[in-house]
C-alpha cells in the first residue's frame, strides 16, 4: 500500500454525540466529517464495528461480517416512517458524555424491534426491494449469523458451546427445525443489518465526497462466542463439546507479570490452507465492503502467535507457534489483488515478523508516547528522527491514555528523556500539542492523532485499559460543542505546514 503525505484522526463513531446515548451513523456524524473536512484531514480511523457483546468491546464481536446495531441512526428511521414520535416518547435520560450499554441493549433492541415489526406489518414498503437484494448478496456470512443471534436469543444469551448439542454441533435437521422455528427473529436480525449496512454506506459516501477515507480494524482472531467459531468450526482448535483446547494470548512482559488470557480459540492453519484460505479471502471481502483502508489488530500473530492450553488461569504457560503468513496473504493478494493494509506491529517484534509486513510493503506503526522509556532511549525506534517513511506515526491509540493524561502520570526518567529531545519544559497543558506537532513533522507518510488529544483532554477520556471491564471501557463521548471550528482552524494550519494538507 502507497501512503501519500497525509493524516487522520482516530474515533471510534460510537463516541460521537447525539441525543440517544451513543454515537450514530446520522447528522452528528457527518458533521464530524464536515470537521474533518476544514480541518484538512484525509483519513477517519474506527475500531472494528461488529456488534459487541459482553464487555462491549469492540474487538470481541458476535461476528466478523456483521454490523454494530447500536450504531444505527434512530432518527433516520423515523423519516423512513419504520418509527414514529410515540416510539420515542419513553425514552430514558441518556448521558451525554458516556455510553450505557445496558441501556443501550434494553431501550435500542426494544427501538428496531419496533422499526421491523412496522415494516413487516407492510410500512416503508419503499425498502423492500433493496431489503431483498441485501439478504441475497449476503447470504453467505447473514444466514449463519442471524440464526445464530436468533439462537443465542432463545437461549437467554448462553455461548454457542452451552447449547443442545444437535444445535451446538450443526446437526442439519436440528438448524431446520430452528430456522423455521425462530423465522420472525432471523428475519428482524437480517433487517437490522440491513439497516446498519445501508446508514454506514450513506456515510462512506459522503465521507468520499469530502476526500475523507475510512481505515477500519481487522481483530487477528474471532471471539469464542461468534458466529464466526460456531459456523466455521473446522477452521478453528474446538473438541468434540465445542470447547477450544487452546486460546490466544500473549505471553508475560514488562506490561504483565502473567502475560494476557484473551481466550479466542485459534486457527486450524492447515484446514485454512487446504482450501486456498478462503475463509481469509471472504473474511478480506467483507471488511473492504466497510473500510477503505484495513488495519490489521496484532499482525505478528501471521508470523507466530502464543497458544496457550485450555483451560489456563492465565498465559504464562503457553509456546511460540509458526504461522504461514506468507501463503495466507499471498492467496488473499492473488483473489483480491493489491489491498489497503496497514500492519498493527507493536510490541515485541522479532525479524520474522519485520519480514512479512516488508515482504509485502504493508506499512507498520510507531507510537510516541512508547519512545521515551529506557535509559538509552536514543536508540528507540519510536523516536521522531527512527520513523520510516512507510509508517503510520500515532501520538497514542485507544488502548493508551491519552497523551495530555500521559504526562500527567509519566514517570521522572520519561520526563527527563523527552525534555532532553525536545530541549524544552512542557506543562501538562502543552505536551499533547507538541507530541500532535512531532507527529506531523515526522517522516511518516500518515500521522493519526485521537480526537480526546486534538481536544487535550485528561485520563478521564481514555478509551480503554487493557485487561480490565466495566463501565470505564468503550464509553467515552464528546460533545457536539467539542468539535470547535478554531480546533480545525489549527489543525489544518499544522496539517500545511508539515507537508500533509
Amino acid at each position: 500500500m502507497t501512503i501519500s503525505r497525509s493524516s487522520g484522526v482516530l474515533l471510534h463513531p460510537t463516541s460521537l454525540p447525539g441525543p440517544y446515548g451513543i454515537g450514530e451513523l446520522g447528522q452528528h456524524a457527518r458533521t464530524f466529517i464536515d470537521w474533518l473536512h476544514r480541518a484538512g484531514q484525509r483519513y477517519w480511523q474506527v475500531m472494528p464495528l461488529g456488534p459487541t457483546g459482553y464487555g462491549d468491546s469492540p474487538y470481541q464481536a458476535f461476528s466478523a461480517f456483521a454490523g454494530n446495531p447500536y450504531l444505527i441512526d434512530l432518527v433516520a428511521l423515523r423519516e423512513h416512517g419504520l418509527l414514529t414520535e410515540s416510539d420515542f416518547a419513553d425514552a430514558p435520560s441518556f448521558s451525554a458524555e458516556k455510553v450505557d450499554f445496558g441501556l443501550q441493549y434494553v431501550w435500542r433492541t426494544q427501538m428496531l424491534a419496533r422499526a421491523h415489526a412496522r415494516y413487516a406489518s407492510g410500512g416503508a414498503g419503499h425498502l423492500r426491494p433493496d431489503f431483498e437484494a441485501f439478504q441475497a448478496a449476503e447470504a453467505e456470512w447473514l444466514d449463519d449469523y442471524a440464526l445464530f443471534m436468533a439462537l443465542k436469543e432463545a437461549h437467554g444469551g448462553l455461548p454457542w458451546n452451552a447449547w443442545d448439542a444437535p444445535l451446538r454441533d450443526r446437526d442439519p435437521q436440528a438448524l431446520s427445525e430452528a430456522a423455521e422455528r425462530l423465522r420472525d427473529t432471523t428475519e428482524r436480525v437480517n433487517f437490522v443489518q440491513f439497516l446498519f449496512f445501508r446508514q454506514w454506506t450513506v456515510l462512506r459516501r459522503y465521507a468520499a465526497e469530502k476526500g475523507i477515507q475510512v481505515i477500519g480494524d481487522i481483530p487477528i482472531f474471532v471471539a469464542m462466542d461468534s458466529s464466526d467459531a460456531w459456523a466455521a468450526r473446522d477452521q478453528f482448535y474446538f473438541d468434540d463439546q465445542g470447547q477450544p483446547t487452546v486460546v490466544a494470548g500473549v505471553p508475560p512482559d514488562y506490561f504483565s507479570e502473567t502475560g494476557q488470557l484473551w481466550g479466542n480459540p485459534l486457527y486450524r492453519w492447515d484446514v485454512m490452507a487446504a482450501d486456498g484460505f478462503q475463509w481469509w479471502i471472504k473474511r478480506f471481502q467483507g471488511s473492504l465492503k466497510l473500510y477503505d483502508v484495513i488495519r490489521i489488530d496484532h499482525f505478528r500473530g501471521f508470523a507466530g502467535y502464543w497458544e496457550i492450553p485450555f483451560p489456563a488461569e492465565n498465559a504464562i504457560h503457553g509456546r511460540w507457534v509458526p504461522a504461514p503468513g506468507h501463503a495466507m496473504f499471498e492467496a488473499v493478494l492473488g483473489a483480491l489483488g493489491e489491498l489497503p493494509i496497514i500492519a498493527e506491529d507493536l510490541g515485541v517484534v522479532t525479524p520474522d515478523v519485520e519480514q512479512l509486513r516488508d515482504d509485502f510493503q504493508f506499512p507498520g506503526m510507531a507510537v510516541l508516547q512508547f519512545a521515551f522509556g529506557g535509559g538509552d532511549f536514543s536508540v528507540n525506534d519510536f523516536l521522531p528522527h527512527n520513523l520510516r517513511e512507510n509508517q503510520v506515526v500515532y501520538t497514542g491509540t485507544h488502548d493508551n491514555d491519552t497523551t495530555r493524561g500521559w504526562w500527567r502520570a509519566a514517570d521522572e526518567l520519561e520526563r527527563h528523556n523527552f525534555r532532553v529531545y525536545t530541549s524544552s519544559d512542557p506543562t501538562e497543558e502543552t505536551f499533547a500539542p507538541m507530541l500532535t506537532r512531532m507527529a506531523f513533522d515526522s517522516r511518516a507518510r500518515l500521522a493519526v492523532v485521537p480526537l480526546q488529544d486534538l481536544f487535550n483532554l485528561g485520563t478521564e477520556a481514555r478509551m480503554n485499559l487493557p485487561g480490565t471491564t466495566g463501565d470505564h471501557n468503550w464509553t467515552w463521548r464528546y460533545r457536539a460543542a467539542d468539535l470547535r471550528p478554531d480546533l480545525a482552524t489549527g489543525l489544518r494550519a499544522l496539517t500545511e505546514a508539515t507537508g500533509r494538507l
